[in-house]
C-alpha cells in the first residue's frame, strides 16, 4: 500500500507522498495519473495488485468546520496489472 495525502487547491486535486506526486482537475484523472505513475516507476509487481490510500488533508478545512467532518473523505484506489 502507498499512502498519499490528497487536497484541493481550488482548481486541481493534488495527491502527494514521498514516492508519488500528481495533480489533476478531476479525481478520475488524478486516479489515472497515479495508476500510470505506479506502473512506470516499477512499484507494481507483475501479476499483483497495489492499493493507493488517499487521506484527505483535513488542515485545509476551516477549524470551525472540522468538528462536523471527522474525515472529509478517504479513498482507496486499486492498481492492478
Amino acid at each position: 500500500m502507498i499512502e498519499l495525502i490528497v487536497s484541493h487547491d481550488g482548481k486541481n486535486w493534488i495527491a502527494r507522498s514521498d514516492l508519488l506526486s500528481a495533480e489533476a482537475a478531476t479525481l478520475e484523472e488524478l486516479d489515472n495519473k497515479l495508476r500510470k505513475m505506479v506502473k512506470e516507476k516499477g512499484y507494481l509487481e507483475p501479476g499483483k495488485k497495489l492499493d493507493l490510500f488517499m487521506a484527505f488533508d483535513n488542515s485545509t478545512i476551516p477549524l470551525w468546520m472540522r468538528q462536523y467532518s471527522q474525515h472529509y473523505f478517504n479513498r482507496i484506489v486499486q492498481v492492478g496489472t
